[in-house]
């Protein structure tokens, strides 16, 4: 294992051990989200590159930082409608088809759309998405891959 893979292995370890003590806070939550988003994108970046481990590592060091500064300003509200419509546009929209959600008591906002949808080998739908999100007048952009769990919801992979 190289030292790199090593490094981010005993980072995710910390984290999950420090998170057993505590609930985690909206701020914890973005940085841990925004580590696996930015992951997901260095990866998708990084294919084919001879430094995509690179790529991954900071992906996620830059989607922490960005999460961490999104989490500390978004309340509960914020982040249920930004869930509830990523789950929507996954669910009804077509690819390039953009839902939006307004929090009126905050003023953020934001809007996703899927980009790409594809079906695994054993037939699990899945789709590429884009969302945004406005806080405190700054955007914030993030990427994934989401596919359909037995129960209908969507999971981010």
């Amino acid at each position: 294992m190289n030292r790199l893979n090593l490094t981010a292995a005993f980072v995710c370890l910390c984290l999950a051990l420090a998170g057993c003590t505590t609930p985690p806070t909206k701020q914890q939550t973005g940085a841990g989200v925004g580590a696996a988003l930015g992951a997901a994108l260095g990866y998708g970046l990084g294919k084919g590159h001879h430094n995509k481990e690179l790529a991954v590592a900071l992906g996620a060091i830059f989607g922490a930082i960005a999460g961490d500064y999104v989490g500390a300003r978004m309340d509960e509200r914020d982040r249920l409608m930004a869930a509830q419509n990523l789950q929507y546009s996954l669910e009804l929209h077509p690819d390039g088809t953009t839902s939006t959600w307004q929090n009126p008591n905050t003023g953020n906002s934001g809007f996703a759309y899927p980009t790409k949808t594809s079906i695994m080998t054993d037939g699990t739908p899945c789709r590429e998405f884009t969302a945004t999100i406005m806080v405190g007048g700054q955007e914030h952009q993030g990427y994934g891959t989401a596919c359909r769990q037995a129960d209908g919801s969507w999971k981010i992979i």
